[in-house]
């Protein structure tokens, strides 16, 4: 049965789908349409991200957990690309940058912020 939400809470939720869907959406423009590198094939990367969205919709705790690891192969990605990869490329990855890490933050907060009003339920 879910609870209700705290503002801090449903604040981290909808920041962490936010992030996450724009971290789809700019996977797929990237690979398929703005600077894509071959066949389209690597927009496949964004596959464990659509795995986690309904995770994060159903607030789901262990989903966060993952989450929030996961994003750091997307942010290495990214700070790779964005050294790397000339014109459009680098500045795509340096928005793919940003959207991790405000991806982790949202997770971390919305676990920590979790976890302390569990605690404090069960005290």
């Amino acid at each position: 049965m879910q609870h209700a939400l705290s503002p801090a809470v449903a604040w981290s939720q909808r920041v962490a789908v936010a992030s996450l869907l724009g971290l789809i959406l700019l996977g797929l423009l990237w690979e398929l349409q703005l600077a894509p590198t071959g066949s389209g094939m690597l927009a496949l990367k964004v596959l464990p991200l659509t795995l986690a969205l309904a995770g994060l919709l159903k607030r789901r705790l262990y989903t966060y957990r993952w989450v929030a690891l996961l994003v750091w192969l997307y942010f290495v990605e990214g700070v790779v690309r964005a050294t790397t990869d000339p014109g459009l490329s680098a500045r795509l990855a340096l928005i793919q940058v940003v959207l991790t890490l405000v991806l982790f933050a949202a997770c971390a907060v919305h676990v920590r912020w979790r976890l302390r009003a569990g605690a404090a339920g069960a005290a």
